[in-house]
């Protein structure tokens, strides 16, 4: 859609225009606004608001049940079987009662919708505070998740290369990750979330696929027989970070609030059947899915190998050799819809400041760039830090906790305000103690565990051919 300037105003008269309202003549009001809503219909969050509760769920499948729940029996290996149990446990109960509070929130005011996370920040703590506050740790959420989607992307193609072809020439892992990075140069040029719904519902069948292949395939091999349930490190000050880096691991696999508000803006709302009904359907539906891809994946991939699980359960799992392959391969389609999730957003901030900001025409041009630009810059970090496990552990603990443990319970106690000591208060406060304490504790033992990958591998040096 291009959107033309209109005639009586340049730019720079209708910068004026905005940063002065009360000197404003009603034409120019009128223009003014024409102009606002017609930039707002062609940004990619605003753009169709026709989307059916099943909308909801698959793309919130498709934002959670990713690279995830690959990482999950290693997690398992460095909590244990009691800690961990009861962490991923507690962690679907607390994210799926923050969700709720998010979706809730969404048209809190009556007459208008938050449609972005930093809108809903803007309302709870002020214009530019909110914005402060929100929207880096967003960022890092979602350029971190396509960033460790690149590599996650590429690893499972270079594994669906080895299973297949064994006795094939090795190519290194920054190949898989170009080859992977190339059909988002494509992906991207999709304008909004309608036009890649396509992609996301593909994404959520095969994220409930290969998470099921995983624990059967690690069901059918059995317990090994030199199977230890003991934590993976050896040295007490191993197992303190390792606990930690595994509660990132954790944390990231539940990130589906840094896009939800967005989701839910494409669904109609009306004073009788507000976007909340369907909205809230639609995510009980994907916890569902969650749970049973989440669940037994980690528990039975635990039970199988014990500590000595990889980072991807997928690499450790060698035979059937076709099940496998097609297991890389889903794992590969469904990252393409995730990273487009996460993408999305990201897209509406950037496409946003170029057009408000700096004045640029909105069209055809302006997005191939700006989004060719953004895909490229994903892929150069993905080929310059290709560790898996050990980004899932920073970033998680990072942003993730924020955004998705304890935000959301601020932002509640900030505009609901509910009576102090009663059971909401006294949950949202528990969850915001939680949030707080992942978001200091999982970095540091993410960040312990990329130091040593530094150490241990040079800069743009390839994984060996196992990895």
């Amino acid at each position: 859609m291009e959107i033309q300037q209109l005639r009586d105003h340049s730019p720079d008269k209708f910068a004026s225009i905005a940063l002065a309202p009360k000197g404003r003549t009603d034409a120019q009001e009128g223009n003014w606004r024409a102009q606002e809503k017609a930039i707002d219909d062609w940004l990619p969050i605003n753009a169709r608001r026709n989307a059916k509760w099943w909308y909801s769920a698959f793309h919130n499948v498709t934002a959670m049940v990713g690279a995830g729940v690959l990482s999950l029996p290693y997690a398992m290996s460095e909590l244990g079987w009691e800690a961990g149990v009861a962490v991923l446990i507690l962690s679907w109960i607390i994210t799926l009662y923050t969700l709720w509070q998010m979706v809730e929130m969404h048209e809190m005011v009556p007459g208008k919708r938050f449609d972005r996370y930093h809108e809903l920040g803007q309302h709870a703590f002020g214009e530019k505070l909110g914005l402060w506050i929100v929207v880096p740790q967003q960022l890092v959420v979602e350029v971190g998740l396509n960033i460790v989607y690149m590599v996650t992307g590429g690893q499972s193609l270079q594994k669906f290369h080895d299973v297949v072809c064994h006795d094939c020439k090795h190519i290194k892992l920054t190949y898989f990750i170009m080859i992977f990075a190339s059909a988002h140069f494509v992906l991207s040029q999709l304008p909004n979330f309608h036009s890649i719904s396509g992609v996301s519902l593909a994404a959520a069948v095969m994220s409930l696929c290969y998470s099921t292949i995983a624990w059967i395939a690690s069901a059918s091999k059995g317990r090994s027989a030199d199977v230890d349930y003991r934590l993976r490190a050896t040295t007490t000050p191993g197992k303190v970070f390792g606990f930690f880096g595994a509660l990132g691991d954790v944390a990231f696999a539940y990130a589906g609030h840094n896009v939800v508000l967005e989701i839910q803006a494409t669904i109609p709302s009306t004073p009788d059947k507000p976007s909340k009904k369907p909205m809230w359907k639609g995510v009980i539906v994907a916890y569902i899915v969650v749970a049973v891809c989440y669940f037994p994946a980690s528990l039975v991939g635990y039970w199988a190998f014990g500590n000595k699980v990889d980072d991807n359960i997928l690499v450790t799992l060698n035979k059937p050799k076709w099940l496998i392959a097609l297991a890389n391969m889903m794992v590969v389609v469904h990252l393409l819809g995730s990273y487009q999730i996460y993408a999305m957003p990201v897209f509406d901030m950037i496409e946003t400041v170029l057009v408000r900001k700096f004045w640029f025409t909105p069209g055809l041009m302006l997005r191939l760039i700006a989004r060719t630009a953004y895909v490229a810059f994903t892929m150069f970090i993905a080929i310059t830090f290709p560790f898996f496990n050990e980004l899932l552990s920073f970033f998680g603990g990072f942003a993730f906790a924020p955004t998705t443990y304890f935000l959301p319970c601020i932002m509640w106690l900030t505009v609901y305000k509910p009576k102090r000591f009663s059971l909401s208060w006294f949950t949202n406060w528990a969850c915001i103690v939680i949030g707080v304490l992942l978001m200091i504790l999982s970095p540091i033992g993410g960040l312990r565990q990329i130091i040593l990958k530094i150490k241990t591998y040079k800069f743009y040096q390839d994984y060996p051919r196992n990895d």
